[in-house]
């Protein structure tokens, strides 16, 4: 098998998210604790969830990296010590930081540690990135606001790793450089409390009504140039994202990368890959900076519409061997005769229609209309936990 050189790196808003984007390709993931990351509101991790999430990581050799990137202040450094010296033992094996002071603080007292500058710091320039390079950083997340030569420069001046984000949210002003969520409701982007004000209506008179949101960011047609420029890392965003969003996002970018290391990268694998990703997100897609600067087009100001996914039809829990069929736990409502898709964390799509639907106590239903109910569904072949079934979307 060809080596894969690059990373794909996914959000983990707890052990469940972790696990899926490793079973569907991911090579690391990030996440956060409690305290001290840039999604509070997310579900977050344990020190107990975290040993799990590092432990399984490790076990399939890939890796889980830290999110600690909140602006500091004076009454957090002793915490904050506290709690850095508690993931290094359960096994972390890098940390996503902001805060200069931190920065030296790590590298200092744990040099095994790799660490990673958060994009809050908005680094887009070669003199600044080899001013962390100095600091003892490994690795730096470039803002989302440069073009493809903007980040080839980078690259070719430092010699340091370069993640790049390639799917996701984007803010609308600079990554960590934004005041409106404290203004407008009190909360502290830069600690945490993003509100996402940037995604609020406003009333600009006359029955006008605006924003100021931007579209998700989908670099899925220029992964070839990515690589070519040598970009070390491949970061999706969306800790707070449904699992079935992060199998379906993770999956879709790791055929992608396989298929260029195998030389099979072709038109036709995108445009499907590009069908299935807009299939998933509820909002339009753009490339944004990266060939140009982003104007109106890559920005919503009216008439937005945020629509709720109903592709997702259920997740795999388990297999019954004896009468040949997937158990299933129902997300979306499907009937018999609909024609389906099932994809599976190796990469495996089946096409298939429903001709059955069982409930836990073997009555036969016409339809399925109660998420989170146990169902099983006729199908020849045993296939592994967190598989999930969708409309046909190809």
């Amino acid at each position: 098998m060809i080596p894969i050189s690059i990373e794909l790196l996914a959000p983990a808003g707890d052990f469940e998210r972790l696990k899926v984007n490793l079973l569907y390709g991911a090579d690391a993931v990030y996440v956060g604790i409690d305290r001290f990351n840039l999604r509070a509101n997310a579900t977050n991790f344990s020190y107990e969830d975290l040993k799990e999430g590092c432990d399984f990581a490790h076990q399939i050799h890939k890796k889980v990296y830290l999110t600690f990137n909140i602006v500091f202040h004076d009454e957090d450094r002793e915490e904050m010590e506290k709690i850095i010296e508690q993931v290094v033992s359960i096994g972390v094996d890098a940390f996503i930081v902001s805060d200069l002071y931190l920065i030296h603080y790590l590298h200092t007292k744990y040099p095994q540690k790799e660490i990673h500058v958060s994009t809050q710091e908005s680094i887009t320039n070669y003199e600044e990135a080899l001013f962390y390079k100095d600091l003892g950083v490994s690795r730096i997340v470039l803002a989302r606001e440069l073009s493809k030569d903007e980040i080839k420069e980078i690259i070719d001046q430092t010699g340091l790793e370069v993640e790049v984000f390639i799917q996701g949210a984007m803010c609308t002003c600079y990554s960590g450089r934004c005041a409106l969520s404290s203004y407008v409701t009190n909360r502290d982007p830069n600690r945490g409390g993003c509100s996402q004000v940037c995604r609020f209506t406003f009333d600009g008179g006359e029955e006008k009504k605006f924003t100021l949101a931007t579209k998700d960011l989908n670099l899925v047609e220029y992964i070839k140039t990515l690589i070519d420029i040598g970009v070390t890392s491949f970061k999706v965003e969306g800790r707070m994202r449904s699992i079935y969003y992060l199998a379906t996002v993770v999956g879709t970018y790791r055929k992608i990368i396989d298929a260029y290391y195998h030389g099979t990268l072709d038109d036709t694998l995108i445009k499907q890959s590009m069908v299935i990703l807009s299939r998933v997100s509820n909002r339009e897609t753009s490339t944004h900076y990266l060939l140009k600067e982003a104007d109106e087009n890559d920005q919503y100001y009216t008439g937005r519409q945020e629509l709720s996914n109903q592709d997702y039809l259920g997740q795999v829990i388990g297999y019954d061997q004896e009468k040949k069929r997937i158990i299933m736990k129902e997300r979306n409502y499907f009937k018999v005769g609909d024609v389906v898709e099932l994809f599976t964390p190796k990469g495996k799509t089946y096409t298939f229609q429903i001709t059955e639907i069982y409930d836990e106590k073997e009555n036969v239903l016409d339809v399925a209309r109660h998420p989170d109910q146990q169902l099983l569904i006729p199908f020849p072949e045993e296939v592994e936990e967190y598989s999930m079934l969708r409309k046909a979307i190809l």
